[in-house]
């Protein structure tokens, strides 16, 4: 049995690494008495995969990691099971079945997620900043300068915003997250502010993920689902 769970990571546990946190939940799992299943050879290993790892310095009530299961538990007693076990700023939200095939492959699903941003007090900020940024959305292109493995290369960020607006202070966006495609909202941002000729104050950015989405749609249509939408609740 194939199982997706769905966890939040807050408060300290921003800093810690996507490396540990898999192993953090290999040692949850553990704890929590969970009959994972295993990879065969001379090192098995626990059968589990992380969707999109996210930034260091991020939070994060969206994150996702896929596990293959040798006994059959209720969703809400995996859920009880994992809390248990979790540490402050670590939470499990929901556990559910997945089937075999597209949409039991977390990593290679996810096209888009949803970021809100918001600003530290130590960020000075015009009054007009809003209606600034709301200009610059209407731009029809937003070239960046992208840094690669191999270099640096430009890229037009605007098509990769599928939507936005302003919260309180705050901007949510939903944007590409695809394993070709995929802009980091902090790119957005400081793309902002350079061409304002603003200066942004490092670490000023808040980003907190909400969502990860698979795109069933066809035809240049966009029909986004939760990850955790494509499963099942387990009885």
């Amino acid at each position: 049995m194939k199982v997706r769970v769905k966890f939040a990571k807050e408060g300290a546990m921003k800093f810690v690494g996507h490396l540990d946190i898999m192993r953090y939940f290999q040692k949850a799992i553990r704890r929590a008495g969970i009959d994972i299943a295993y990879s065969e050879g001379f090192s098995p290993h626990m059968i589990m995969s992380f969707a999109n790892p996210l930034g260091v310095g991020l939070t994060s009530e969206g994150e996702y990691f896929d596990m293959q299961l040798c006994t059959a538990f209720p969703s809400g007693e995996l859920v009880r099971r994992l809390n248990d076990t979790m540490v402050e700023g670590m939470r499990v939200i929901s556990a559910v079945q997945v089937p075999d095939g597209k949409a039991g492959k977390a990593m290679s699903l996810v096209e888009a997620a949803d970021y809100r941003i918001a600003f530290r007090e130590s960020q000075p900020l015009p009054d007009d900043w809003r209606t600034r940024f709301t200009a610059f959305m209407e731009r029809p292109s937003m070239v960046i300068c992208k840094k690669t493995k191999k270099g640096e290369k430009e890229m037009d960020i605007r098509p990769l915003v599928y939507a936005w607006h302003f919260e309180d202070d705050a901007v949510f966006m939903r944007v590409s997250s695809g394993s070709s495609d995929n802009l980091r909202p902090e790119y957005l941002m400081e793309a902002f502010f350079e061409a304002e000729g603003l200066a942004l104050e490092p670490s000023a950015l808040m980003i907190h993920r909400m969502e990860i989405y698979a795109d069933l749609g066809t035809e240049g249509r966009h029909d986004f689902r939760s990850l955790e939408a494509l499963g099942q609740i387990i009885e």
